[in-house]
């Protein structure tokens, strides 16, 4: 009879990965998602462990400049590409979206507020000029489960007021 070599359940393979401007490159079982690979091998906790099914928003990460649920995308997909972390967008200081989010009482607990961020600002970045209908689908998918949307909304008014002051 002939042996067979044991078969890996999850063997791992390397990622090559942009995370907030840095390159990383990690050994990652293929069943690995990037939730999990920027939480738990890269120690950045900014970005929420939560639903785990892509319905919160908790976890929303900015890939290649895409609002994605970390928790929905497999490490190996973002092989190659570059992803921001809430971290990442505020490491010269509070940005413009999170210094509104802190005026306008726009983060209740704080647990989704990342997620919402990442969102707004993915929003902002592709229309800096969103119809009250855009900002509804743009935060389609962040929940917030404290008391309500006011301080958020207010939040993201200002925020694209702000960026109309910025661009002229």
């Amino acid at each position: 009879m002939i042996e067979r070599a044991p078969i890996s359940a999850d063997p791992s393979a390397k990622l090559n990965i942009n995370v907030n401007g840095r390159e990383a490159v990690l050994d990652v079982p293929p069943s690995k998602r990037l939730l999990h690979v920027l939480r738990e091998d890269l120690g950045l906790t900014g970005t929420k462990r939560s639903c785990e099914m892509g319905r919160c928003g908790a976890c929303m990460v900015l890939v290649d400049g895409k609002a994605v649920n970390s928790c929905l995308a497999m490490a190996y997909q973002c092989e190659g590409k570059s992803v921001t972390t809430i971290e990442g967008l505020s490491e010269g200081g509070l940005t413009p979206v999170q210094q509104c989010f802190l005026e306008e009482g726009g983060y209740q607990c704080g647990y989704c507020t990342p997620g919402m961020v990442v969102s707004v600002t993915a929003m902002l970045a592709n229309d800096p000029s969103p119809s009250d209908a855009d900002i509804e689908e743009a935060l389609s998918g962040n929940l917030c489960r404290c008391t309500g949307y006011g301080g958020i909304w207010r939040a993201v008014k200002k925020a694209i007021e702000l960026k109309k002051e910025q661009t002229g």
